[in-house]
This record gives structure tokens, sequence and C-alpha cells, in this order.
């Protein structure tokens, strides 16, 4: 596995991350989740992303569980806050009084005392930023948070809310979590070269569009297995046109030794702005298939013929 820094700080973090999303705490039963993290780490993962809205928090539960096997000190651990958490104004949203109590709730749940990477989960637009990026910091002053990062924000909101951070003698964000994939590039236009300019590190979530990538669908009909089946997105990646692409990807990727789960992944990590791509395994022979692309490359004339596949003139 290979590390690299994330954005403008000195957390190293692998390439691979374990996310936990609809898997972990979800549809995967507490044993297989805790099964899941434990391999993870021992393929070199020290990077995993939940967040207190994944399976009403059974998410959180189930991965403070796991770390309990684990040495914390090899763990960056991060979570997100943002969505609603319980009943009321205040129970969602990036107001400084929901900030701190889902903090404490997520540090209940996890069962430890500080949070690695704290997130926010999308922009708040009835909360000054001011307001959220003082609560954020005032979570690293009392050390429950060490890194603040954001997820889903524009390159013009993480700039906003550095500033606001600066200006208010604060810590910023180092980091964010945009979709990101072969089928999906909009971050590449105004998100990464913010990102470069303010010294952010993107922790990319989709990199396999939602599994359309890893080429396990071959229709677009009978989805039984996978995300697919237990959730319909608002961006549908499943497509005639996107079936025929990854069945060209599928052939590149043999040529080049991998599967076409690993040739998307390497392809979202050929960008010096992504520090990690999130991976949503919820079979061990999965895992082993997204963790083995943390030792792969790509070169540049390979690279070259996945854009004529993805990208034609």
């Amino acid at each position: 596995m290979r590390y690299r820094t994330l954005g403008r700080s000195g957390l190293q973090v692998s390439e691979i991350a374990l996310g936990g999303w609809l898997n972990l705490g979800g549809w995967l039963s507490e044993k297989d989740s805790i099964f899941l993290i434990h391999q993870a780490f021992a393929a070199g993962v020290n990077l995993f992303d939940v967040a207190d809205v994944y399976a009403d928090g059974a998410c959180e539960v189930v991965l403070g569980k796991a770390l309990k096997a684990l040495p914390r000190e090899q763990i960056v651990l991060a979570t997100k806050c943002r969505y609603r958490m319980w009943p009321g104004p205040a129970g969602e949203g990036l107001s400084k009084k929901h900030i701190i109590q889902a903090c404490e709730d997520s540090l209940r749940r996890l069962q430890v005392d500080h949070i690695d990477l704290y997130q926010a989960h999308h922009p708040d637009a009835d909360t000054p930023i001011e307001e959220t990026m003082a609560a954020f910091d005032l979570l690293v002053r009392q050390g429950k948070v060490l890194y603040l990062g954001s997820s889903n924000f524009s390159g013009k909101e993480i700039t906003a809310a550095n500033k606001a951070a600066k200006d208010l003698g604060g810590s910023a964000f180092k980091s964010n979590q945009p979709q990101y994939n072969m089928l999906h590039r909009e971050a590449e236009q105004e998100l990464f070269p913010a990102c470069k300019k303010l010294g952010v590190g993107n922790i990319v979530y989709s990199p396999l569009a939602h599994g359309v990538l890893s080429g396990k669908y071959k229709s677009l009909d009978g989805i039984t297995e996978g995300r697919l089946a237990h959730w319909q997105p608002e961006n549908n990646f499943l497509t005639e046109e996107n079936l025929a692409k990854v069945e060209q990807l599928n052939t590149l990727a043999g040529e080049y030794g991998m599967t076409c789960a690993q040739l998307a992944l390497r392809w979202c990590l050929r960008r010096p702005e992504v520090a990690a791509v999130i991976v949503g395994a919820s079979k061990p022979n999965q895992l082993d298939e997204n963790t083995a692309a943390g030792n792969m490359a790509l070169t540049g004339e390979q690279l070259q013929a996945i854009e004529a596949v993805i990208s034609p003139a």
C-alpha cells in the first residue's frame, strides 16, 4: 500500500480508504463489517471514512467496536456531521449547536477520545461559514478533533471557509470529499484547481461509479447484487453508453494486468490533487481486489489509451 500526504498537512493516508456508507453496519452484519475493517487494516489501509448519518449511527458504532482490536495510533479515523440526527431545528446543519453535539455523539458511538479527521458533510447555506469554522476550531482546541475537512463543497465554498478560518485565527479545512470517477469528472473543472491553490487534499468517493466501473454489471436489467441492488442513485451511471465504455476499459485492464476496478481506482489516483479513493467493498474478495490497486500504477501511454475510451474526440 502506498501513502500520500493529505493536503498541506503532515497526515499520511493510504491511497485506498475503506468507506462505510450503506455497507458497514448497514446491509452487512456487525460481524461481517468488523471482519472487513480488520481485513482492510491488514492490507495497509489506515484511513476509514464514515459519517454519523450512515445507518443512523450504526456505522460509527461498528467501526468503534472494530477499532478495539486495532492499534489506534495507526488509524486515521474520519467521520462527518451535517445531516439530521435528532428532531428539532438544531438536529441538522452546520450551526455551532449542531456541530458540538454531533461531535460528542460521534465520539460516544466510536468509543474514542478524538476524531482524526472531522468533516462537514455538505454546505449549509443557512449558517454563516464563520460560525461553522469557529465551531470546528473549538473542537480542535479542545483536542477532540485533529484535522478538519469538507465534503461536497465547491472550490469557491472551500476558499470562503478557509478564508473565514484564517480571519478567525483558527483551523482550516485540509481535505475535501468530492464525487469523482471516469464517468463523473466535474471536479477537474473548478474544484481541483482551487484545492491545489489552497493546499487541500481530496478523498474521492464513488471512484467506481456505484460499481459500474467494476465491470460487474453487464446489462441494465436483473441487478441483484452490489449497491444498485440496495439503492437507486439520482446520478445513474448504469446506461448502455457507459456499459459500452466499461467493456472497452475491461479489455484494456486485462492487457495491463489489472481488473477494471483496479484500473478505475488507479485512474483517479493519477491526479496529484487526490490523496485517496474511498472504496465501499462489501465482500472480502472485493476488498482484496480494491486494496491491491494500492500497489499498482498506470503509465502515460496507458492513460492516453484510457482517455480515448472515456472521452473520445
